[in-house]
């Protein structure tokens, strides 16, 4: 029997369970306080006969996890380590579970399963299933306590239900932020236009579509154009069907290079050139223009990856090259780096203002010379011609750069040739010498059709290094 400390608080409730009174050989335990009510928030099962309990059950108060349907209780069964005299609480749920409200705590724990099936909105569906309760009660007891005043800890989270108890989507509350900006709506033809690709935001699609004209195909095909009594039906049919599937090929085509577009983000034309100028010293424009198709055959994220990859390699090859022209100019530690970064500088802002003083009017050779000489007696002076030199070309990082020696990097930096078009060039003048013998130069003109000056330095570099023979006329 229960410890005599109990026996006011349990006493009723045992009378009508029929508690067996008999125990001849009480096990010692240490007294525990027995509460008369408790809140469960699992499904509990019967210790002994393994039945669905359902309130009020019986929980004992020494075997944490020990449950007894009333049945099992009243005719005293035991397992161990459960024993019928073991003290015990009485699991009920007919109780308030919150202050001031009129809802049992039974049916709580029933509207919130029901709310869960039904899902949030459908408050006629969980009143059907809650008897006595109508929409309103439930919306509004719902609000109160569970939304706008939480006074229960703890509470169990809201799965989403994707269809409600008669298997319709649920309908979304919407709403609108105030200070939502609007979607730009540039006109047709206009510069922000272009730049967006013909992309139209406040429609969220392109002003322009790919392969805009598709729909043309089924623009004036008709349905019952042909009769099962004709003879050609089977034939018009089919020729319909494969119209109809050509026109969905396009759309597919269509959706796929939006979906591309999406993928990657390509629809603001000045930030994926943006984007493309982060590899101009490393991957260099041209090869990331090339890479472009594969945006093709891999996500964003892959391609992206791709790109870095190779930058970084870009990175580590520059950065050879810089120790390599380190090495090569006499450093050799990195202390002495800044120094001749410092030298460099200057050298070359002497050399500009070099040139300047050369190519000014104001300080010529001419304004030296004596009144008496006229100007078809002046000597010409090099460097005072009116015409600007173009910079040297930087070549850094192009295609086939790493190939090149260090008398051909000095003839494509100074000639302005891109490396790749030097080795093609190259290689179609040496094979021309070998079929002819000899290469005049206005036969490399005329093979390499490119400006006269390069052609030419690009033909004396190539005789003084012996790699094609000069046939004079």
């Amino acid at each position: 029997m229960s410890n005599p400390a109990h026996t006011d608080m349990v006493e009723e409730d045992a009378a009508d369970l029929q508690f067996p009174k008999d125990c001849s050989h009480p096990l010692p335990r240490a007294p525990i306080s027995v509460t008369k009510e408790e809140i469960l928030t699992s499904d509990p099962t019967c210790f002994t006969c393994h039945s669905a309990l359902s309130e009020p059950y019986i929980k004992c108060a020494i075997c944490q996890s020990t449950n007894l349907c009333p049945k099992c209780f009243s005719r005293g069964k035991e397992r161990v380590p459960h024993r019928n005299d073991h003290d015990y609480i009485i699991i009920r749920n007919e109780f308030p579970l919150i202050e001031s409200s009129t809802w049992s705590a039974k049916e709580e724990s029933a509207f919130l399963d029901i709310l869960q099936d039904c899902g949030f909105g459908n408050w006629v569906d969980v009143s059907k299933r809650m008897q006595g309760r109508s929409p309103e009660d439930c919306k509004s007891h719902y609000l109160d306590n569970y939304i706008d005043n939480q006074s229960l800890p703890g509470l169990p989270g809201m799965r989403e239900a994707p269809s409600t108890v008669l298997s319709t989507e649920a309908t979304p509350y919407s709403f609108k932020l105030q200070d939502l900006e609007e979607p730009p709506r540039f006109a047709t033809g206009t510069s922000n236009s272009r730049l967006l690709a013909g992309y139209n935001a406040a429609r969220s699609d392109f002003e322009v579509n790919f392969d805009n004209h598709a729909e043309l195909l089924v623009s004036e095909l008709r349905y019952n154009e042909f009769s099962r009594e004709d003879d050609d039906y089977r034939l018009g049919t089919s020729l319909q069907a494969a119209i109809v599937e050509s026109y969905n090929n396009r759309l597919r085509e269509r959706a796929r290079r939006k979906a591309i577009v999406r993928e990657h983000g390509l629809i603001a034309f000045r930030r994926t050139m943006s984007w493309l100028q982060r590899y101009d010293q490393t991957i260099t424009r041209t090869t990331a223009e090339r890479l472009l198709v594969f945006m093709q055959l891999a996500g964003g994220m892959d391609f992206d990856y791709v790109l870095e990859g190779l930058h970084r390699a870009g990175e580590l090859r520059n950065s050879l090259r810089r120790l390599s022209e380190y090495r090569m100019n006499g450093i050799r530690s990195f202390h002495s780096i800044p120094m001749f970064k410092k030298l460099l500088a200057l050298k070359g802002e002497s050399d500009r203002e070099r040139k300047m003083y050369l190519g000014s009017v104001e300080y010529s050779w001419k304004s030296c010379l004596p009144q008496k000489l006229t100007i078809r007696e002046a000597p010409v002076v090099v460097g005072s011609s009116s015409r600007r030199q173009p910079p040297p070309l930087d070549i850094r990082g192009l295609p086939a750069e790493e190939k090149l020696s260090p008398e051909e990097r000095e003839l494509c930096i100074h000639a302005r040739i891109p490396p790749e078009q030097y080795l093609d060039h190259k290689k179609l003048l040496i094979n021309e010498n070998k079929k002819m013998g000899s290469l005049k130069l206005a036969q490399a003109r005329t093979l390499l059709k490119i400006d006269v000056n390069r052609t030419k330095k690009l033909y004396v570099f190539l005789v003084d290094h012996g790699w094609i023979q000069n046939k004079t006329s």
